[in-house]
């Protein structure tokens, strides 16, 4: 099984022009990622006012970390799909330059995204980047790997139709648990509930995230090596704690534009109402994790979200917010993998 010490990466880093451009795209990524992606995450215990923004943040960094650690060590099947699902076999330092293309095709969508705080997924911009650019390298489809991308097809399904029923069933359960109580003598426990299952979202988010970006770090960091067709590796230590790190300082940085527009805009939820979509989204990002599948925590739980709003009435939604949501999700996969295209072949020409 290949993997690779800290001071190995920092020799080969410093020995690779390609590799050192590369790592710095992919930590933007990562670093994107956190400000887009990772403050869905902790969306509701914030607009529900359970916790303050900054807490909230800080928790999330925390259980980031957690997600990347103990999902790794028992089960990295996420980060070995997005390591395998394309192929960037041939030689070493044009398939760098190609990978190199992809993590700046991703900054590119992500940001635009952000700019007009619509909460895109990271995941399918990555998976759509990298694609992308392995078509260009490869030039043909022949260079993705359909077996790998049929997991992202299933996970896309899992994301956003049991996103959906999970939250519409969950607060319908909780409801039912908790009708013959009074509200008021409930507001305290559901707001702690609030806060465990932003926390447990946070932990899945790195749990599925965090390994995504490792996946796309480790196949860096073969290539460099002239190792294209290692199919297995051991993610280090250090290489978890760099992503979680740079992933909060992202949450840090532009956090509350999507924690609105997730929280705040899309639905207006009570706190057990929160609760209930975060535990629904959490079970649902758990059980893709342990088989593998690559799904967007941004779908999750902004349609485990939708599901329970909906389960009192439709126009508890806001429609429009979430046609815009639909609107970029749809155009990600074209949209993000067509500009690693272009910019794969530009950065192949040039370099």
């Amino acid at each position: 099984m290949n993997t690779i010490t800290f001071s190995e990466f920092l020799s080969l880093l410093f020995s690779s022009p390609s590799l050192f451009i590369t790592v710095v795209f992919t930590l933007g990524v990562v670093l994107v990622n956190g400000w887009t992606d990772a403050p869905n995450a902790i969306a509701t215990c914030v607009s529900t006012r359970s916790i303050r923004p900054k807490a909230a943040i800080i928790m999330a960094a925390i259980f980031n970390f957690l997600g990347v650690l103990i999902m790794s060590v028992f089960n990295s099947q996420v980060a070995q799909t997005i390591y395998n699902i394309a192929d960037f076999a041939g030689e070493p330092r044009t398939a760098l330059i190609a990978l190199c293309a992809a993590m700046f095709a991703i900054v590119i969508w992500a940001t635009v995204a952000w700019k007009f705080g619509i909460p895109t997924s990271e995941s399918h911009a990555l998976i759509a980047g990298v694609s992308g650019a392995a078509i260009a390298l490869q030039n043909g489809f022949h260079g993705l790997h359909a077996g790998e991308w049929a997991k992202v097809l299933y996970g896309l399904l899992l994301s956003t139709v049991l996103g959906f029923f999970s939250g519409f069933v969950t607060v319908r359960l909780v409801e039912f648990l908790f009708k013959n109580k009074d509200r008021t003598s409930t507001m305290g426990f559901f707001k702690n509930s609030q806060i465990f299952g932003g926390a447990a979202m946070a932990f899945m988010h790195g749990a599925q995230d965090g390994q995504k970006f490792i996946g796309v770090f480790l196949l860096g960091v073969s290539l460099s090596k002239g190792e294209a067709n290692t199919e297995s590796f051991q993610i280090p230590l250090w290489l978890m704690i760099l992503c979680s790190l740079i992933m909060a300082v992202g949450t840090s940085i532009g956090g509350y534009r999507i924690i609105k527009a997730v929280g705040m805009d899309m639905v207006k939820l009570e706190k057990y109402q929160g609760f209930s979509s975060d535990l629904a989204s959490t079970g649902c990002l758990l059980l893709s994790s342990l088989t593998g599948l690559p799904v967007s925590t941004t779908h999750t739980k902004t349609t485990a979200m939708m599901g329970v709003a909906a389960s009192r009435r439709l126009k508890a939604v806001n429609w429009g917010v979430v046609n815009d949501m639909v609107l970029t999700w749809v155009l990600t996969f074209p949209g993000c993998g067509f500009i690693g295209y272009l910019v794969a072949k530009l950065f192949i020409y040039i370099f």
